[in-house]
């Protein structure tokens, strides 16, 4: 467990709390009849950047979680960087996600369930050197909500 202090009060968290609305966010997209992904970007222990996929809605294949997370993340900080800040996302990023953080300079990339298809692992490591990269959050969780969606889509 991390400690993240606040106006001299210390406030414990873990990444089980932020990937619940990592969850929360996939949820509102499956509503939407997206494909189920959610990412949300942590600074000091605040959540400052939320997503879920829009690719449907948008029309536009690099609408990701990620991406929506990335953007809204960067606008609340004032710059294109986001160093100690942490993104957490239901599944694996893609290449094009990986990508889009390596330029952020995130520090920690936690995902709940790998991607076996076009997860950016499958590639190497894309990521910045200084990120942390955690996988299996929630797992199992993760795992079931993009694998329903799919058995429900054939």
């Amino acid at each position: 467990m991390r400690i993240y202090q606040f106006d001299e009060e210390e406030i414990p968290v873990t990444d089980e709390i932020f990937m619940a609305e990592a969850l929360k966010q996939a949820h509102i997209a499956l509503e939407e009849d997206e494909v189920p992904i959610g990412a949300v970007i942590v600074s000091q222990g605040k959540i400052i950047g939320k997503g879920y996929n829009l690719t449907e809605r948008l029309n536009d294949v690099t609408a990701h979680a990620e991406m929506q997370a990335f953007t809204a993340a960067s606008s609340f900080m004032g710059g294109k960087y986001l160093k100690d800040c942490t993104l957490y996302v239901t599944v694996e990023p893609c290449v094009m996600c990986a990508g889009a953080s390596y330029w952020t300079q995130i520090s920690k990339v936690v995902y709940g369930t790998l991607d076996e298809k076009r997860g950016a692992s499958r590639h190497g490591n894309l990521y910045h050197p200084k990120t942390l990269v955690i996988g299996g959050v929630m797992e199992s969780l993760c795992s079931e909500l993009i694998k329903s969606f799919f058995r429900n889509k054939r």
